[in-house]
C-alpha cells in the first residue's frame, strides 16, 4: 500500500543520491500499474532476457550472451523491488535492493532468495552491462573481445537462478 510506496521511494532516494527526483530520472512518468503487475511485467522482462541469453549461449555468441544474462539479472531484481512499490529507470537496482533488505522492507519473505539475486545484480551490474555494449574503451577492446565461453556460462547460470528466485518470492505456490 501506500506506506510500501513511501518505504521504497525513501529507500531509493538515499540509495542513489538523497534526491527523491534522482532514482526517478529526468524522465519519470506516473506508474500506472500496481506492485503486483509491476513484479509481473518485470519477470516477463526477466524471463524474455533470460531466453535470449539461452539462444546466445546456444550459438557460442558470448558477449550477447553476457549482456542479455545481466539485464535478466537486473529485471529479476526489479520484479522483488516492486514487491515494495514502483522501481525507476536503472541498470543498478542493488543498492535499492540492498537498502531494502537491510531496513526489513520485505517481512516474511525469502531473505536468502532476495540476498542471492542482490549477489548476482551486484556481480552483473552496470559495468558489465556497458562494458557487454560498449567495450573497454581505455583498453581498446571491444565487448566480443573481452567475454568468453566462461564468461559467458557463468552468467547464465546466475541469470538462470536469480529469474527463478524471483518467480517464487513473485508467485509463490
Amino acid at each position: 500500500g501506500c506506506r510500501k510506496l513511501v518505504t521504497i521511494s525513501r529507500l531509493a532516494a538515499c540509495a542513489v543520491s538523497g534526491r527523491h527526483s534522482a532514482w526517478y530520472g529526468a524522465s519519470a512518468r506516473p506508474w500506472p500499474m500496481n506492485a503486483p503487475s509491476e513484479a509481473s511485467f518485470r519477470l516477463r522482462l526477466a524471463d524474455g532476457f533470460l531466453g535470449e541469453a539461452r539462444q546466445d549461449y546456444g550459438l557460442e555468441r558470448w558477449r550477447s550472451c553476457v549482456d542479455n544474462s545481466q539485464l535478466a539479472i537486473e529485471n529479476s531484481a526489479k520484479a522483488v523491488l516492486a514487491l515494495l512499490g514502483p522501481i525507476g529507470r536503472t541498470h543498478n537496482p542493488a543498492p535499492i535492493l540492498r537498502a531494502a533488505l537491510q531496513s526489513g522492507a520485505f517481512g516474511d519473505l525469502d531473505l536468502s532468495a532476495i540476498e542471492t539475486i542482490l549477489e548476482h545484480a551486484e556481480l552483473l551490474g552496470p559495468d558489465i552491462h556497458v562494458r557487454s555494449d560498449y567495450g573497454d574503451e581505455a583498453g581498446g577492446l571491444t565487448p566480443w573481445e573481452l567475454f568468453d565461453g566462461d564468461d559467458a556460462r557463468h552468467s547464465l547460470t546466475w541469470a538462470e537462478e536469480a529469474a527463478a528466485l524471483a518467480r517464487s518470492l513473485v508467485h509463490p505456490e
